[in-house]
């Protein structure tokens, strides 16, 4: 049996790759995120990718890098990958859950408080020497504690984010497809609603759902319209679970207060209305950047990759149902 090639498309931080070069012939992506051909010229002859979010694993994809039988996606989410695609060929994909849920909810939370209290413009008003004097109206923003807040997507992260909300003796609403367990919700002291009744009555809304074609610019500019016009919206989950263009419109108009980004729809481009408003909290996508979660995203994407090989199915794997398929192209090409 020749050892696997493995592609590591981005960097892993610390020393997680190093459990992957014990087992595999390894190739790691030491600089800039790949261009589509520099992703194809490296991956072409690769059993394996370990790859981010930038990197698009679809048809075209898997048509230059044919022999490519794993796909460890160091996310939560795949959108990056055409699943069908990879269901197709019988390419194992496998994901990063749980290790960045506190992380994420961290800066989530983090965002709400910086765009309730306009601390980004805060800093900035004191580095710009523009603070003389002490003064009553000086950037008043609102209070985070006793409002009511909507999560939209009540997954792991979006309960993470709401037992933080308690601390801030927050009303809590939740919505999406269906209900989470009773022992959650009371737990959690969560009402389910739909989404209307929550963007109606929410004083802060927070994104958590995963992006498919039912959550692509769930948030548009309907829906924008029937928050209250006092109202901030939080997005760490996808970008393209709000339509940019609406909320940057609604920003400026005053349809709603305020929001707070750390993912975008056509990353790393950020739409340039949303660069020109004030009262709107930006961040580069850095929901689970610490070094502790990066680590543990890295290590269980390796793992994942190391595990296949060796015929042991990773827990992380999402299209499980490709097992039998994988163990059989995994055989016809570096033996068992």
């Amino acid at each position: 049996m020749r050892k696997p090639k493995v592609l590591v498309a981005s960097r892993l931080p610390g020393e997680t790759q190093k459990l992957l070069a014990e087992t595999c012939e390894l190739s790691v992506n030491e600089g800039e995120a790949y261009t589509i051909e520099q992703l194809y010229a490296n991956a072409r002859d690769k059993d394996a990718i370990v790859s981010v979010l930038v990197n698009k694993i679809d048809k075209q994809f898997f048509d230059n890098c044919p022999a490519i039988k794993v796909v460890a996606n160091v996310a939560v989410g795949y959108d990056n990958i055409d699943m069908d695609e990879a269901q197709k060929r019988g390419v194992l994909v496998c994901n990063t859950p749980g290790v960045l849920t506190d992380s994420t909810a961290d800066l989530a939370f983090a965002l709400m408080l910086s765009a309730a209290r306009k601390t980004p413009s805060a800093e900035q008003y004191l580095r710009d020497g523009q603070w003389h004097r002490f003064a009553l109206d000086l950037l008043l923003g609102v209070d985070v504690h006793h409002k009511t807040l909507g999560i939209i997507g009540m997954g792991r992260i979006g309960q993470a984010f709401a037992a933080r909300a308690r601390g801030f003796s927050m009303e809590i609403l939740y919505s999406q497809r269906s209900r989470v367990a009773e022992e959650i919700e009371e737990g959690l002291q969560a009402t389910f609603v739909s989404l209307e009744e929550l963007l109606e009555r929410s004083d802060f809304v927070s994104v958590h759902c995963p992006l498919n074609d039912a959550t692509r610019h769930l948030i548009d500019r309907e829906k924008l319209s029937q928050m209250k016009k006092s109202a901030i919206i939080i997005n760490t989950a996808r970008g393209a679970v709000i339509d940019e263009p609406a909320l940057a419109e609604a920003l400026a108009n005053g349809v709603i207060a305020g929001a707070g980004l750390d993912v975008f729809e056509n990353e790393p481009r950020v739409n340039s209305q949303l660069l020109d408003l004030k009262n709107v909290v930006l961040l580069p996508h850095i929901g689970s950047a610490t070094i502790e979660t990066r680590t543990a995203m890295g290590r269980l994407a390796v793992e994942a990759v190391g595990s296949a090989f060796q015929g042991k199915m990773p827990a992380n794997t999402v299209n499980k149902d490709c097992w039998e398929r994988f163990l059989a192209l995994r055989e016809d090409s570096i033996g068992r």
